[in-house]
């Protein structure tokens, strides 16, 4: 997938009959920044699909109405296709980041300099945070850990709990 953008959420099932989607998302970009369009994955390549209103439904969920998506027909056809946001257009920095964005994102040792590995998600479903490396290591995402976040390099320096990569 593009390096420019990133997966933010998957569209759902179509809401009524005039081709409205539920749209469920992973981060919080409608708060932060005014997005005309989002781009969804069709057939494995990113396709903008401009925004003509959209409302929330809860803290996870808004109900977006595309442009020339008229139907429950072919609002059902957006059914599950994953959703990505520019990187370009999000107004985070270094300072602040979503978790949804730093997927892909290198974990480097503050100790050693050396690659940890990259990040292939961020489990956020309890009170402690971890990424899940592309092999599959779970490493605590505590603030306190984190020494720095480099948005241009992609990558995340991070001081490791002594022995964790031994477990």
């Amino acid at each position: 997938m593009n390096e420019e953008y990133y997966k933010i959420g998957k569209i759902g099932k179509p809401h009524g009959v005039k081709g409205e989607v539920s749209f469920h998302f992973s981060d919080d970009v409608f708060d932060r920044t005014d997005a005309e369009y989002l781009m969804l994955c069709i057939d494995g390549l990113l396709v903008p699909f401009f925004m003509e209103e959209y409302r929330f439904r809860s803290d996870e969920t808004a109900l977006v109405k595309f442009c020339d998506i008229e139907t429950q027909e072919r609002a059902a056809e957006l059914t599950g296709c994953e959703v990505f946001f520019s990187r370009e257009m999000s107004d985070s920095d270094n300072e602040n980041v979503s978790w949804a964005e730093i997927v892909g994102f290198m974990l480097k040792d503050i100790a050693t300099g050396n690659d940890i590995g990259r990040i292939a998600s961020v489990d956020d479903t309890t009170v402690n945070i971890l990424f899940e490396l592309e092999d599959g290591t779970l490493i605590p995402a505590s603030d306190e850990l984190i020494s720095n976040i480099n948005i241009n390099k992609k990558e995340i320096v991070i001081e490791l709990p002594e022995g964790i990569l031994d477990l």
